[in-house]
C-alpha cells in the first residue's frame, strides 16, 4: 500500500504540508510584531530589533515556501491538502507582511490595495479552474512576481532605502502576472468547450 496516496491524496501529515503549516503560524506572529514595535522599546531594546525579528520570521517562512514545493515534487508528496494549503499559506504570509507594513505607515495603501485585489481575484480564478479541471500552472511571471514581492517586503520591513520603489515594481509585476494568468485561464477554458 502506497502511503503517499492515502485518502485519495488527502494525506495531511507530510513534510511539505507541515512546512506550509509553519508558514500559517508564522504569519500572524510576524504581523503582530510589525504592529507592536513598542514591545521591544519597552524591554529597553532599540526599535530596530522589531525590524530584525519580523524580517527573520519572514525569511524563515519564505524558505519554507521554497522547500515545501521542492520536497513535495522530489518525494512525490503532492496532495490535495497541500495544493490548497501551500497557496493559502503564501497569501497569509505576504498579506500579513503587506497589511502590517501598510498599517504601520511603512507601505503605500494603494499599492497594497492593488496587490490584495489581484490576489483575491486570482485565488477565485484558481478555485474556478480547479473545479472545472483546468490546469493553469504558475507562469514565470508569477514566480518573478513572488520574488519581487518578497524583496520589497524585506526592504520595507528593514526600513531600507528604495523599499517604496521595489514595492511599486512588485505591484506592476503583480498586475502583469495576474493578467497573464487570466489570459491563460481564458484560453484553457475556451479550449475545453
Amino acid at each position: 500500500m502506497n502511503l503517499k496516496k492515502i485518502n485519495n491524496g488527502l494525506l495531511v501529515f507530510n513534510i511539505p504540508n507541515i512546512l506550509a503549516f509553519i508558514r500559517l503560524l508564522i504569519a500572524p506572529v510576524m504581523f503582530w510584531i510589525i504592529l507592536n514595535p513598542q514591545m521591544f522599546t519597552n524591554l529597553g531594546w532599540h526599535i530596530s530589533w522589531s525590524y530584525y525579528i519580523a524580517s527573520l520570521l519572514f525569511v524563515i517562512a519564505s524558505i519554507t515556501d521554497f522547500f515545501d514545493g521542492y520536497v513535495a515534487r522530489e518525494l512525490d508528496q503532492i496532495t490535495i491538502v497541500g495544493q490548497i494549503l501551500d497557496p493559502l499559506a503564501d497569501k497569509m504570509l505576504t498579506l500579513a507582511a503587506f497589511l502590517g507594513l501598510m498599517m504601520s505607515g511603512a507601505a503605500s495603501a494603494w499599492a497594497i490595495y492593488i496587490i490584495i485585489v489581484r490576489e483575491l481575484f486570482i485565488t477565485g480564478l484558481r478555485t474556478l479552474s480547479m473545479s472545472e479541471g483546468i490546469d493553469v500552472s504558475a507562469s514565470m511571471a508569477g514566480k518573478v512576481k513572488t520574488v519581487a514581492q518578497m524583496i520589497a517586503i524585506g526592504f520595507l520591513l528593514m526600513h531600507w532605502p528604495f523599499g517604496d520603489v521595489l514595492l511599486w515594481i512588485a505591484v506592476a509585476l503583480t498586475v502583469y502576472s495576474g493578467a497573464e494568468y487570466l489570459v491563460g485561464f481564458s484560453k484553457a477554458y475556451k479550449g475545453k468547450l
